[in-house]
């Protein structure tokens, strides 16, 4: 499958890897691929990790969306909608879109709130701007290495899908599921993505609490 990954922070890059591993073709997108490359921090540049993952192709978003059957938002939630408007809504038309983002809001430090919430979602803002996208909502309630690799934590949880379109959350599910995730639960239309986002005030708390991101939800039924 072609993916499209969009974003080149920590979620991007652990994404894009695991998918690239997996045997799917990778495209991960960004404003500026030159600047991007250029790109250094304190985990080393850019182009080092693109060095470390030769087969994952780096291209703008717009580049990146229109080659893809699957497109996945690992962008920040203040930039979502900004960055699917660059992706372009032609490039994004009919296709499913992986939604990992969460309306967190820092300007007034942290823990963050949420700038969105109780009668809509990032993921139903997403929704409504791209008709034609088939938004899922999922793996936005966990650190992005159990994202791709739930196996990690060893010992089994949960993990939620939001959406509208049946195939777009079957294809997603299946994509789960080659993560390593066992309990994939569909909570039904994208307006549910409500619950999930609203889980992270108690995420963050959680992970202040435990001194680590290293954790999951169980859902015991």
């Amino acid at each position: 499958m072609k993916i499209a990954v969009l974003g080149t922070g920590m979620v991007g890059q652990t994404i894009a890897a695991r998918v690239a591993g997996l045997g799917h073709d990778v495209t991960i997108g960004t404003r500026d691929p030159e600047a991007t490359l250029a790109r250094s921090g304190d985990d080393g540049s850019f182009a080092d990790w693109v060095a470390a993952n030769p087969t994952v192709t780096l291209a703008t978003f717009a580049e990146a969306a229109a080659g893809a059957d699957l497109v996945v938002n690992a962008t920040s939630g203040s930039a979502t909608l900004s960055v699917l408007e660059a992706a372009g809504a032609d490039n994004l038309a009919g296709k499913t879109l992986l939604d990992i983002a969460n309306p967190l809001d820092f300007s007034n430090g942290f823990p963050p709130t949420l700038f969105v919430k109780d009668t809509d979602s990032l993921g139903e803002q997403v929704q409504r701007a791209f008709p034609e996208t088939k938004v899922v909502k999922s793996l936005n309630t966990l650190t992005a290495q159990l994202m791709v690799n739930p196996a990690g934590l060893g010992a089994d949880s949960s993990v939620f899908v939001s959406g509208n379109d049946a195939d777009a959350k079957a294809t997603v599910t299946q994509l789960l599921r080659s993560f390593g995730h066992t309990d994939v639960i569909d909570l039904g239309d994208i307006t549910t993505a409500r619950g999930t986002e609203m889980l992270l005030p108690v995420w963050l708390r959680l992970m202040g609490a435990l001194g680590t991101p290293m954790f999951n939800f169980k859902i015991a039924r």
